[in-house]
């Protein structure tokens, strides 16, 4: 489809929502705002121009028709967790320029890649070591892990869109595209979703999830899966080179090229540190993570890691800001207009006599593999958290339990498509592995994945007294 025909479908759907017949319960102009922010979301979907346009035609859209005031289009802006996002994604650009990100991943593959199974662990472990401070998961992906198994792929020989695809670069693709879906899980700051979830949590229940919480939740799950898939793929679809003792050498080549660590990488490393201590300790210091967070950012500057022109020039903190400001702000004036109330309690009638809990697993299964007909795990979020979440509370769920199960729900769609998150068509991309041995292979990984996040992670809130 042309630009023209995205942009008329995504206005279509608005307007027949805006002028369907609907209860007396919602308020014209609750109503109104729902067919612009449900054109929104399609907007996000086929995409006629980038995701900050369609927010910016968003709130024009609920402005102009007076469905909202300009106060209130803008107030997603001032969102905590909005900043917080954009602040970690400033930080994450001090990780990467100083080259922390790189050593640490060298430095574990030339210790433990001794064989290819070892080599998926090795890379496991940069992704999760990086992955509190890098809230883009496709940063942390495309820029950090992805050039690295690239080259390790072909040095072994193993060349995309051949015979030599599986010798190893076909394992190490589909292994460390799936361990950046699922450090997600553990740490609330390592993908913009979790906060988009958060956020959108705190405006429809009134309760902020903190980041101890988070992790309190993921860490069973996350941890499980982090041992558990790069031995299952292994097992499903395995590579052909099982030993590889040319790995070390290769590795210490690429430190050797970096040189020794620098002052920038020691100061990084640091705040680093610093900083995932004050957000997991928050509870005692009482100090807002998005405080943390730009902590963090000021401190690489003063160190000289980042400077002004790096933030300005960070295209993807500037857009999170931009589309996720609009779409909290809509999300909250939808709940407070009644519009997911009502939704809700017509769904929780239809599950009448169904344990929450239990309405719980087959919602969260709707969830995750809905994915299939979205382009990105925030369009999904952004699509279904709401309504959904409000189903699960109107039905009896404590709210933090329906906050975090949607939270742990964010990883295990994303292994389904070729298109599913942001970091996946560049793995996808590399040639590696086929369309439709991404699909099976991913299908089989998203089934394990979503039973271990979900008894998982409802596990680890029962042993912390979350649920």
């Amino acid at each position: 489809m042309n630009t023209f025909t995205r942009a008329a479908l995504t206005v279509l759907v608005g307007l027949v929502i805006w002028f369907l017949p609907h209860t007396e319960a919602i308020k014209p102009e609750g109503w109104h705002l729902l067919a612009i922010f449900t054109a929104t979301i399609v907007g996000f979907i086929l995409r006629p121009w980038p995701t900050g346009i369609m927010a910016l035609f968003g709130i024009v859209a609920a402005v102009a028709t007076k469905s909202i005031t300009m106060v209130q289009a803008l107030g997603g802006y001032a969102e905590a967790n909005v900043w917080l996002i954009v602040a970690a994604v400033f930080f994450s650009r001090g990780i990467i320029n100083s080259g922390l990100g790189k050593r640490i991943a060298y430095t574990l593959i030339r210790s433990f890649g001794t064989s290819s199974l070892k080599l998926a662990y090795a890379l496991a472990c940069t992704d999760l070591i990086i992955s509190p401070a890098t809230p883009s998961n496709t940063a942390r992906g495309g820029g950090i892990v992805f050039p690295i198994v690239q080259n390790i792929s072909l040095a072994f020989d193993s060349e995309p869109y051949g015979k030599t695809a599986r010798r190893i670069g076909a394992y190490l693709m589909t292994t460390a595209h799936t361990i950046n879906t699922i450090t997600v899980t553990i740490f609330l700051t390592a993908c913009s979703g979790n906060l988009l979830i958060t956020s959108l949590g705190a405006k429809l229940f009134g309760y902020d999830i903190s980041w101890w919480e988070w992790f309190q939740a993921g860490v069973i799950p996350g941890v499980i899966c982090m041992i558990l898939m790069p031995w299952f793929i292994y097992k499903i679809y395995p590579p052909e080179i099982k030993e590889t003792p040319q790995a070390a050498a290769m590795a210490q080549k690429e430190l050797d090229a970096l040189g020794p660590i620098t002052k920038a990488e020691i100061s990084v490393a640091i705040i680093f540190v610093l900083c995932i201590l004050l957000w997991a300790t928050a509870i005692w210091t009482k100090l807002h993570p998005t405080v943390v967070a730009m902590m963090g950012v000021l401190a690489c500057v003063v160190t000289g890691s980042l400077t002004w022109d790096d933030i300005l020039g960070e295209r993807t903190g500037w857009d999170i800001l931009i589309w996720m400001g609009t779409l909290v702000g809509m999300a909250g004036l939808l709940g407070k207009l009644g519009v997911v109330a009502v939704f809700a309690n017509f769904v929780s009638q239809h599950l009448a006599g169904i344990d929450w809990f239990w309405a719980s697993f087959i919602i969260s299964a709707t969830f995750v593999y809905s994915q299939y007909f979205f382009a990105s795990g925030t369009a999904r979020i952004t699509a279904l958290f709401s309504a959904f979440a409000a189903i699960l509370v109107a039905m009896g769920a404590p709210i933090p339990f329906t906050i975090l199960l949607f939270g742990l729900m964010n990883s295990p769609g994303c292994t389904l498509t070729h298109y599913s998150s942001g970091v996946t068509p560049i793995f996808f991309g590399a040639g590696y592995v086929p369309q439709g041995t991404w699909w099976r292979v991913g299908l089989a990984i998203s089934v394990v994945s979503f039973l271990i996040h979900f008894w998982g992670g409802a596990l680890g809130m029962w042993i912390f007294g979350i649920l």
